[in-house]
């Protein structure tokens, strides 16, 4: 059988041909490999070069790679936060003629850090709180997409940094299932699921005395059922309000816009006395900020991000002169959003040396400058500008924070 390469870009098949296909992924030679860290898969897993791209190259059998490859371009079209299939190979043989498993070709996820290189350094239970946060977001949109994942664990998650929190990434989705809806039985066996993966990856961690001394296992491993119940019962429960408060169904939507979500439609039913109001809310989408920010500036990051960034250009706007929101006159939110991507935005980053960004993207850059501000001017008592925080930042921190990374890569 001849080699067959399926592709999403029909830049990739030439980009990928120059990989040694005849070989197995085991042997492949070191200059076409990227050294970045890997977690645990029951396949054999490794980084390398494909043109100025690195991807993921997973090694399994044919039938397995072209399910995962269909179900990551589903979760894509559906906005799931997922890794980006790039491509199937399959036919591949050996130099004697002898059959290879097919591989199944992901985007790697710039700046993303699977769960055992973030315990290289022992982590605090509360950076451990924010990645069950993280977890329990991408399982609640996950199930609300009608995806049964049938594997959570920490193994087949990727988490990024997202102002201050994570965010998190299914990168597996072999065992995983694509429904119209989900069943309560269908979401509880895979919250149960998680709870047992993710109490045994800990007690793992626990062994190899990478865990935090204060934390239990078991009971992380529980956690992640309580903030699942928590959030789940938050975007999905049936509220009656009395007839005429019409604020507490805003409320209630602005509510879940700050959870990061969405409401596509809403169900409103008055009862037969008319005394009170039954609101439903058909919460669909996530990623509220994300698109709130896309809309007005073109940047594109993590919902966090977004959250914070927005923050910032309101506060910059309502310093402008030709800024009054309802008057006609007045300039577009738009055209101020772009003024201060322009004169704000670009310039504070740019003025990072490239050398000492590591693997923070813009967005959280910006971000990072602006908890440094507002350190700073807690400490001084007085707003002491950006320029000054990006300047600090530059010269007293991000060069301790890059020996810090240096020396735990190295141990």
């Amino acid at each position: 059988m001849a080699l067959q390469i399926s592709a999403t870009n029909p830049e990739h098949p030439a980009l990928l041909l120059e990989l040694p296909w005849h070989l197995p992924l085991e042997e492949w030679p070191e200059e076409v490999l990227v050294p970045l860290p890997r977690g645990i898969s029951r396949h054999i897993v490794r980084y390398a070069r494909a043109g100025s791209e690195v991807v993921a190259v997973k090694e399994l059998a044919e039938r397995p790679a072209l399910r995962e490859y269909e179900l990551l371009r589903d979760l894509d079209r559906l906005g799931i936060p997922a890794v980006d299939p790039l491509a199937v190979v399959t036919g591949r043989s050996d130099a004697d003629g002898g059959p290879l498993e097919s591989v199944l070709i992901t985007r790697h996820l710039n700046g993303s850090l699977p769960y055992r290189s973030m315990f290289e350094t022992t982590m605090r239970p509360a950076t451990m709180h924010r990645l069950m946060d993280a977890l329990a977001v991408l399982l609640v949109r996950l199930h609300l997409a009608g995806f049964a994942w049938g594997d959570c664990s920490l193994s087949n998650t990727l988490f990024r940094r997202d102002a201050g929190a994570y965010a998190a990434y299914l990168v597996d989705a072999e065992t995983g299932e694509l429904h119209p809806r989900l069943s309560s039985g269908q979401r509880d066996y895979d919250l149960d699921l998680a709870r047992v993966n993710i109490s045994g990856e800990l007690l793992d961690l626990e062994a190899s005395g990478a865990l935090h001394p204060s934390v239990d296992p078991v009971e992380f491993g529980t956690e992640i059922c309580a903030r699942y119940d928590d959030l789940w019962k938050e975007l999905t429960r049936t509220s009656v309000y009395p007839a005429g408060k019409y604020h507490y169904i805003e409320r209630r939507i602005r509510r879940l816009n700050d959870l990061g979500f969405d409401v596509a439609e809403m169900q409103i039913e008055h009862s037969s006395n008319g005394d009170t109001v039954t609101f439903v809310p058909k919460v669909v989408d996530a990623g509220h900020h994300q698109r709130q920010l896309l809309r007005l500036t073109g940047l594109d990051t993590e919902e966090n991000q977004a959250r914070r960034l927005l923050n910032d250009l309101e506060s910059w706007m309502a310093t402008q002169d030709d800024y009054a929101p309802g008057d006609p006159l007045a300039a577009r939110p738009e055209v101020l959003a772009h003024r201060w991507v322009r004169e704000v935005f670009r310039p504070t980053v740019r003025a990072v040396p490239p050398e000492l960004r590591g693997g923070m993207d813009p967005a959280e850059i910006y971000h990072q400058l602006l908890e440094h501000r507002w350190y700073l001017s807690e400490r001084a008592q007085h707003d002491i500008g950006l320029d000054t925080a990006v300047e600090d930042y530059v010269r007293n921190i991000l060069p301790h924070a890059r020996q810090t990374m240096r020396t735990a890569a190295s141990e």
